[in-house]
């Protein structure tokens, strides 16, 4: 019988088989996200940490990706935080390195100095876009 591990340990072990420097920023940027509001679970998703709303929604079309807040990309040694739908928030800040016609916002992160950098910028975005649920 195959054992059930709960999502934010899953979210742990996925960090600790990374490497080291990505995978203290990427648990960096984990806290800083989960801080971020009182709604917002972590799971594996598309094999990465990914974080998403909990909280009340109108129905929606899955494929819309409505719920899922942002996800972290470990490609080729870069840390990625990919918004499925985060063009769509207001980024005053200029945080996104990409934006997409499909709604979808990258942030790049460099390394722990520039997560520091972006720490204030990254909550402030991820309230914004979850003062945005419908």
């Amino acid at each position: 019988m195959r054992k059930l591990i709960p999502d934010t340990q899953q979210v742990t072990e996925h960090i600790n088989t990374l490497p080291a420097p990505a995978a203290a920023i990427i648990e960096a940027a984990r806290q800083i996200i989960l801080s971020a509001h009182k709604e917002i679970a972590e799971q594996i998703k598309w094999n990465s940490p990914s974080f998403y709303y909990t909280g009340p929604m109108k129905p929606f079309d899955p494929k819309e990706y409505k719920r899922d807040i942002v996800v972290i990309n470990l490609h080729r040694g870069n840390i990625l935080l990919v918004f499925p739908t985060g063009a769509k928030v207001p980024d005053p800040e200029k945080l996104f390195h990409t934006t997409y016609k499909d709604g979808r916002g990258i942030i790049n992160i460099d390394d722990m100095q520039d997560l520091e950098n972006k720490r204030k910028g990254l909550a402030d975005h991820v309230q914004r876009w979850i003062s945005m649920v419908e």
